[in-house]
């Protein structure tokens, strides 16, 4: 299994038969380098997004469209998505499960908002969601944008992730402190990676504060198309 960073929360991941970009924010991303996109994009099978914002959504639907592959993500999305831009959805819910191939997908919750930005003001988009990812051994618990949620106690109950992939860039997100602390009070995971960070100067810009508060745990701060092996 690889899982690479695309800057932001925007991940490749590689694992069993299929190639899933999450949360795909390549074009306007300060992190992205867009000449690079074809090398973030080729081979893949799904799009998954966790919700609505531009950050998030901006650019996956797009990538969708161009590969001809589905867009996997919360229903009223997925299915505004399919009604307006005739894209292929797997439209679902939270508790839902869907197979993609060898890989396992379950849609959880996340404490945020979900919205694009309409000519008349924000379009709500579904509620804002996290995925448990299921391949190869591994189970991922990919955070979406949240903050701490006494949910997380269930994800850990119900799915046993052994990688987290966190949001911990504060502001609009949990931040190092509250990552790791959801990471030490909530999970088990003997890999934690951050991300929606260092995009822009008034999110964190490094993961000392959590790599000291997880000392048991291997903490990654990825790099932006350098694949991390597990």
């Amino acid at each position: 299994m690889k899982i690479i960073w695309l800057g932001h929360s925007g991940f490749r991941i590689e694992i069993a038969d299929q190639v899933l970009l999450v949360d795909p924010w390549l074009v306007g991303n300060p992190m992205f380098p867009e000449e690079r996109k074809a090398q973030a994009i080729t081979g893949a099978t799904h799009v998954l997004v966790s919700h609505g914002h531009g950050d998030h959504s901006g650019n996956g639907g797009d990538i969708a469209g161009e590969l001809g592959i589905p867009v996997v993500g919360i229903y009223d999305l997925m299915h505004w998505w399919e009604e307006s831009r005739g894209l292929t959805t797997i439209g679902f819910n939270k508790g839902g499960t869907v197979e993609l191939g060898e890989v396992r997908v379950t849609l959880v919750n996340a404490l945020h908002s979900s919205s694009v930005d309409g000519k008349d003001g924000p379009i709500y988009t579904g509620s804002e969601a996290g995925f448990i990812i299921e391949g190869e051994g591994h189970r991922i618990y990919f955070s979406g944008d949240t903050d701490v949620m006494m949910d997380m106690a269930l994800f850990e109950e119900l799915h046993h992730p052994d990688i987290g992939i966190l949001c911990a860039g504060g502001y609009f997100t949990m931040d190092m402190k509250r990552a790791a602390f959801a990471a030490k009070k909530f999970f088990n995971f003997k890999t934690v990676i951050p991300c929606h960070y260092r995009t822009f100067p008034l999110l964190e810009q490094n993961a000392r504060e959590m790599v000291a508060a997880l000392p048991d745990v291997r903490v990654i701060e990825p790099e932006v198309l350098e694949a991390i092996g597990i």
